[in-house]
C-alpha cells in the first residue's frame, strides 16, 4: 500500500533541502536520446553518471565471493569493464574526476583510468563494518555511506558514517543511538551536508537526520526493501524497493505513486544529469534500465 507523507510540513522541508541539494541540471556532452536498456551485467547494484555523460554500475557478481567484482562504464551506449578485482561493490560517488566506491568493508577510489586504491580501509572505522551499502557525496567534498549492518539476519549494527577529503570517519548515528536505525541504505545528502535523507531497508521508512542535533524524523513510510532514494532539481523524489521490485515517485504534495513496477530486485538508483531518466539497476535481472521521468 502506498502512504502519504506522515507530515506534509516535514515532507516540504526535507524536499526543499534535497532541491537545494540538487543545484541545476547539467547537461552531459553525450548524446542521451532514447536511452536503451543494458543487459548482461553481473548482479548490477549501483549506478552513477559523471558529468562528462558515463555511467559507471558497480557488480557485484557472485555475492561473499571476493575479487570478483567490477566497475562497468557505458558509455553511447557501449559498455565496456572499467574496473576489476573488488569484492561486493555496491554503493557509488564521484567527487571530481574520481569514483569511489563503498566495496564489503572498506571505501574504495577509483581514477580516471580505472586504477583502484583504498580510500578508508575497515580499521578506519570506529568499529568493523558489516554491510557497507549506499554511497552519497556532498558539494563540499565529504562522503557518506551506509552500513546496513546484519540485515539479512538480526538487523543489527546499522550505522551511518561521514567521510571527509583526507578520510577520516565519524560516526553520525547507529542502532545503539536509535533503534529506529536498523538496516540504513539509501542516502541523500543536501548541499551543507547539515541534513542527511536515510532510507531504511529493513523497514521501508525514509528519515531526515539533522546531522548538527543528530535528530533523526521520520518522514515516510511504505517503502518495503527500501534501497536508493534521489531528487529531481523539481522537488521531485525518488525511491526504490528491492524487495517488491519497484520505484516510486513522491511529489512536493507528499503524493507517493508507484513510477514503475515488474523489476526482480530494483537497487540503488540514480538520476541522468539532464534529468530525464531514472536510472534502475535491477540486480538479479543483470540489467540497467532507463525510466523516462519528462
Amino acid at each position: 500500500m502506498q502512504k502519504n507523507f506522515l507530515d506534509k510540513k516535514l515532507l516540504a522541508s526535507a524536499l526543499m533541502l534535497a532541491l537545494l541539494g540538487a543545484g541545476c541540471a547539467t547537461e552531459v556532452k553525450t548524446n542521451q536520446g532514447d536511452m536503451q536498456k543494458i543487459t548482461g551485467l553481473k548482479t548490477p547494484e549501483s549506478v552513477v553518471q559523471a558529468n562528462n555523460g558515463k555511467i559507471y554500475v558497480s557488480e557485484i557478481n557472485e555475492f561473499g565471493k571476493d575479487d570478483d567484482g567490477q566497475i562497468t562504464v557505458i558509455e553511447d551506449g557501449k559498455q565496456r569493464v572499467f574496473a576489476t578485482g573488488l569484492d561486493d561493490p555496491k554503493g557509488l560517488a564521484i567527487i571530481g574526476q574520481t569514483l569511489y566506491v563503498a566495496d564489503k568493508t572498506k571505501i574504495l577510489k577509483i581514477d580516471v583510468n580505472g586504477n583502484v586504491k583504498v580510500f578508508v580501509p575497515a580499521s578506519e572505522f570506529p568499529v568493523t563494518p558489516l554491510f557497507l551499502n549506499d554511497l552519497e557525496a556532498d558539494p563540499q567534498g565529504n562522503l557518506y555511506v551506509s552500513d546496513s549492518g546484519d540485515l539479512f539476519n538480526t538487523n543489527k549494527g546499522g550505522a551511518v558514517y561521514k567521510i571527509n577529503s583526507q578520510g577520516k570517519v565519524q560516526l553520525l548515528i547507529n542502532d545503539t543511538q536509535d533503534a529506529r536505525i536498523k538496516a540504513p541504505n539509501g542516502l541523500l545528502a543536501d548541499n551543507t551536508g547539515h541534513v542527511l535523507i536515510i532510507l531504511d531497508f529493513a523497514s521501508g521508512v525514509l528519515y531526515s537526520l539533522n546531522t548538527q542535533t543528530n535528530k533523526l524524523t521520520d518522514i515516510a513510510e511504505g517503502f518495503g526493501g527500501g534501497d536508493g532514494v534521489v531528487h529531481h532539481s523539481n522537488g521531485t523524489m525518488y525511491v526504490s524497493d528491492w524487495k517488491n521490485g519497484k520505484v516510486f515517485s513522491v511529489n512536493t504534495k507528499g503524493d507517493v505513486a508507484v513510477l514503475k513496477s515488474g523489476y526482480q530486485s530494483a537497487a540503488d538508483i540514480a538520476i541522468t544529469k539532464n534529468e530525464k531518466y531514472i536510472m534502475v539497476p535491477d540486480m538479479k535481472a543483470g540489467e540497467l534500465d532507463f525510466v523516462p521521468v519528462q
